[in-house]
């Protein structure tokens, strides 16, 4: 975080937007999960010896952009849970 503190995350997934990366991590609680359904998107990149570096979204318009993006995950992944899900009687 900002000011310094760690909040241990779980990695939902890393995408893509034009040309950069982005990755949408869900905070944990105490008892590793999460209580309120907020996520939160960086930019991500590696270093040269492939290090992961993430650095925070500056730009509103291209934050917008990766939100929209994963949203669009989000709902696809919905999707095909539910043409997985066995049908109920």
């Amino acid at each position: 975080m900002e000011d310094g503190r760690e909040v241990p995350c779980a990695i939902l997934t890393v995408f893509s937007v034009e040309t950069n990366e982005y990755i949408a991590l869900l905070p944990l609680e105490e008892d590793g999960k999460n209580h309120n359904g907020e996520v939160y998107l960086y930019k991500f990149s590696r270093t040269e010896n492939g290090d992961p570096i993430m650095d925070n979204i500056e730009d509103d318009d291209e934050y917008t952009a990766a939100a929209e993006k994963f949203d669009e995950i989000l709902t696809n992944a919905r999707k095909a849970e539910m043409a997985n899900a066995p049908l109920e009687d």
